[in-house]
C-alpha cells in the first residue's frame, strides 16, 4: 500500500463525498493529505480520521488568499506539495436555466472555474522547484454529455475539461501532469441537487441512462484518482478520464 509513499496531497472539498472517498484512499497508499473543506466540520472528521498523517483546513476555493492560507498551511506540516486535487463543486438544482439567479451562477463559476485558476496560481510555482506534480480536477461527464436542467453547471465542467487539457499542454515541460475524472452522477450530498428531487423514480430515471446500473460511489472516484496521480500514470496527461459505468459511451 505504497503507491502515493512520500507523497503530499491537497485535496478540496474532502470533507464529504467524492473528496472524502480520496482523501481516505490516499492515505492508505502512504500519502499526507490535507483535507481542505468549507465546512470545518467535515474536513476535520476526516482527517482525525486518517491520523497523524493529515492535517484539515476550512477553506473557501472562490478566495485566493484562503488559497494561499492553505498552502502555507501544506508546507508547514509536511514540507511540499506534489498533488493538488481541485474537487470542490458546487451545483444550482435541476430546473429551467431561466430560473438560475446571477448570485448561484456567480458561485458555480467561482467554485468550478476560478478556483482551478486560484489552485493553478498557488502550486504551480511550487511544484516547478520542486521538478514536477501533478494536478487532478473533478469535473463531470455533464461537460461531455450535458443533461437538460443543469445548463450552467454542464457548462463549468465543460470549461473545466478545456483547461485541464490546455493546462496539461502548457505544464508538460516543467513535468507537472494535469487531468481531470469525469464522474457520472454518485451517491453524494449533490445528487438530489442533480435530480431536482431524491425519487425513487428520479432515481430510476438516471440509472436508465447508465449502462453498468448505478450510480458512481466515492471509492469508485478515488481509486481513478489515485491512478492518474500515481508514477503509475507517469506518461498520462491532458486526458478527462470517464468514471461513468458507460455513460458516455
Amino acid at each position: 500500500m505504497t503507491r502515493l509513499k512520500d507523497k503530499v496531497a491537497i485535496i478540496t472539498g474532502a470533507g464529504s463525498g467524492f473528496g472524502e472517498g480520496m482523501a481516505r484512499r490516499f492515505a492508505e497508499e502512504g500519502a499526507k493529505i490535507v483535507v481542505a473543506d468549507l465546512n470545518p466540520v467535515g474536513a476535520e472528521r476526516v482527517a482525525k480520521d486518517i491520523g497523524k498523517a493529515a492535517i484539515w483546513t476550512q477553506t473557501d476555493v472562490s478566495q485566493r488568499f484562503e488559497f494561499d492560507e492553505m498552502v502555507k498551511a501544506t508546507l508547514d506540516a509536511f514540507g511540499r506539495i506534489d498533488i493538488m486535487v481541485n474537487n470542490a463543486g458546487y451545483s444550482h438544482k435541476n430546473g429551467s436555466l431561466l430560473d438560475v439567479d446571477e448570485g448561484t451562477f456567480d458561485l458555480i463559476t467561482a467554485v468550478n472555474m476560478k478556483a482551478i485558476y486560484h489552485a493553478t496560481q498557488a502550486v504551480v510555482p511550487i511544484m516547478d522547484r520542486q521538478g514536477g506534480g501533478v494536478i487532478l480536477t473533478t469535473a463531470s461527464t455533464a461537460g461531455l454529455r450535458p443533461r437538460p436542467g443543469l445548463t450552467w453547471y454542464n457548462a463549468s465542467k465543460g470549461w473545466a475539461i478545456t483547461a485541464t487539457k490546455s493546462m496539461a499542454v502548457e505544464l508538460a515541460p516543467k513535468k507537472i501532469r494535469v487531468n481531470c475524472l469525469c464522474p457520472v452522477a454518485g451517491e453524494t450530498g449533490m445528487l438530489s441537487t442533480f435530480m431536482g428531487e431524491d425519487t425513487p423514480e428520479r432515481r430510476a430515471q438516471f440509472k436508465a441512462v447508465i449502462p453498468l446500473g448505478r450510480f458512481s460511489t466515492p471509492l469508485d472516484i478515488a481509486n481513478a484518482a489515485l491512478w492518474l496521480c500515481s508514477d503509475e500514470a507517469e506518461f498520462i496527461t491532458g486526458v478527462a478520464l470517464e468514471v461513468d459505468g458507460g455513460r458516455c459511451v
